[in-house]
């Protein structure tokens, strides 16, 4: 079965390494997806988000060429939750994609409510990039 999903994507006047650079350090989460992280630190050499719903292990794919910030969020023990995530050349800027899916069990109301959250984190991190690359 396939599950719904929907990519969601901000255009950031930022270039590209630097905007990856940003995303691709699991200590910049609560600057920018505050409505995920409420803060982060290293364990055991495992990042761990306090979140809203508790403690969630994060890791990112390996730092690649691509752009690909893919990162994995567990919940709980045994299981991972993928979140592709890309960042893009757009002109002298950039463009950030995220791809939520819509999980097993999640109802569709709750579904549109993760969505609005990610297009808010992805705002505040328009803002923060481009509030600190304007200001640099």
């Amino acid at each position: 079965m396939v599950a719904n999903s929907k990519t969601l994507g901000v255009s950031i006047e930022c270039p590209p390494e630097k905007v990856y650079e940003f995303i691709s350090d699991p200590e910049n989460l609560p600057k920018w997806a505050t409505a995920f992280c409420k803060s982060v630190t290293k364990s055991d050499g495992e990042w761990i988000v306090e979140t809203p719903d508790g403690p969630m292990k994060i890791r990112f794919v390996e730092r690649n060429k691509f752009g690909a910030l893919d990162h994995y969020v567990s919940p709980m023990p045994g299981q991972e939750i993928l979140n592709p995530m890309r960042v893009i050349p757009n002109g002298s800027g950039s463009e950030v994609i995220f791809t939520l899916f819509q999980l097993p069990g999640m109802s569709d109301d709750k579904y549109l409510e993760d969505a609005g959250l990610v297009e808010r984190d992805l705002r505040t991190l328009k803002n923060v990039l481009e509030g600190d690359f304007n200001n640099s």
